[in-house]
């Protein structure tokens, strides 16, 4: 079996699709899965990965909400003799998964029905949901009434039958889909499974005396300060603000926040902890050296994780693995691994991650517990097996899609029946599109 992925969430230094891809294509290598990942890049070129992976980097321009990423128009599509028609015709996948919700669904909807400019056979089609739509609407442009209605109709009557079927990350992204899975004349299932983590590479074994000590003083916090730790991209989703307004609560002379990571909002972060007089915080920018990352990790003593709408979430899990506390909002993506017996999950209000903080470094005996269920828990959800589910579900949905598999051995929530108007029937016996 081949296949194919395509998105535009694609960040070579950094990102968890980027980081999910790769460990796919590890995976895909190991086992001598035909894989092939199409993705915006600054110029149009192949990258070989390993004997049985291959990146197509296509041109494109940059994102207008996050100049750190590029998009794949239409045009790149739609107009005869593109790159993508060419790869497409070249490599003939058996699937197509496309992870990205605003310009390619149309793509996969034309390929889905033949209407694809001069491609000549039928794949399975595939969408990914890393987010949810309604989420990085009120992140980027408005958090109104009519925002959200505006998204469940996209979702339902543009975003969702574009696809064969759909693969979530977690369920709390899964949620957004199965709303707009009620009432359609196409049967359509919803499979969800979790992302992974590299539990080689971030380790509680990195941590010594020796680690912590060289970390405080790249930080420049004092002596018998609580490190705490912030990894991932400074965007508008991330709910940066709760940061800020737990370290406003915190002692600055107990305490010391290190942010490691790049994005658009850096300078107004840092502008925020200025105007709230908050100094006991360093920035450390993108550290792309993963080694030196999962040190940093193992050698402070607590992460955050500010966003209550994370998708998934490979940081904070990155971070169990490691042995970190971790202290998260209690609603989200990270609900999928962490609980309160290997985590702290809070309220997104500063009093409450402050309160957290603050007993972690009390309650000395709990906290250990806690990290040591932390480290079992990552164990669960290691990138091999993470990636052997994504290849093995593939699999399974195309012999779906294709008539040799019944959907009745399937762990899928399926679609309702509907009319015309999208709404629900009884009759829920519709059999599967091909």
């Amino acid at each position: 079996m081949k296949t194919l992925h395509l998105t535009n969430s694609w960040h070579a230094a950094s990102g968890g699709i980027s980081t999910f891809y790769r460990a796919v294509l590890e995976e895909a290598n190991r086992t001598g899965h035909e894989m092939r990942l199409v993705v915006p890049g600054d110029a149009t070129r192949t990258e070989e990965v390993g004997a049985f992976g291959r990146i197509y980097y296509i041109e494109a321009p940059r994102a207008p909400f996050n100049p750190s990423y590029r998009v794949l128009y239409p045009q790149r599509y739609l107009l005869p003799g593109t790159a993508l028609q060419r790869i497409l015709n070249d490599e003939r996948p058996d699937l197509v998964e496309v992870s990205e919700k605003y310009t390619m669904p149309y793509f996969t909807g034309l390929l889905r029905t033949g209407r694809l400019p001069g491609v000549r056979f039928r794949p399975t089609v595939v969408g990914l949901s890393c987010e949810r739509m309604d989420e990085n609407l009120a992140a980027y442009l408005t958090q109104s009434k009519r925002g959200r209605e505006f998204c469940a109709w996209y979702m339902k009557w543009i975003y969702f039958p574009m696809f064969d079927h759909h693969v979530t990350v977690s369920p709390h992204v899964a949620g957004e889909l199965v709303e707009a899975s009620k009432g359609h004349k196409v049967r359509r299932g919803i499979w969800t499974a979790p992302m992974g983590v590299d539990c080689e590479r971030f380790t509680p074994g990195l941590r010594s005396e020796a680690g912590r000590e060289e970390l405080r003083l790249k930080l420049g916090a004092p002596a018998g300060a609580t490190l705490l730790l912030y990894a991932g991209r400074l965007a508008r989703e991330k709910n940066l603000q709760l940061l800020v307004e737990t370290m406003a609560r915190l002692p600055a002379a107990e305490y010391w926040l290190a942010v490691a990571g790049e994005g658009q909002c850096r300078a107004q972060l840092q502008e925020e902890f200025g105007e709230r007089g908050i100094s006991n915080v360093t920035f450390v920018g993108h550290v792309g050296d993963k080694s030196l990352l999962a040190s940093y990790y193992a050698n402070a003593d607590i992460f955050l994780h500010p966003n209550p709408r994370e998708p998934f979430g490979i940081a904070p899990l990155e971070a169990m693995a490691s042995g970190l506390a971790l202290v998260a909002p209690n609603s989200g993506g990270v609900t999928e691994y962490a609980n309160g017996q290997n985590a702290w999950l809070m309220p997104a209000t500063g009093e409450a991650f402050a309160a957290a903080v603050q007993s972690i470094r009390e309650q000395c005996a709990d906290t250990r517990e806690r990290r040591k269920q932390a480290r079992l828990t990552a164990e669960k959800f290691r990138w091999a097996a993470a990636a052997a589910r994504y290849l093995q579900l593939y699999r399974e949905i195309h012999e779906i899609t294709t008539g040799r598999r019944s959907v009745e051995n399937s762990t899928a929530i399926w679609s309702t029946a509907g009319n015309a108007f999208g709404r629900e029937t009884k009759s829920n016996e519709i059999v599967v599109s091909l």
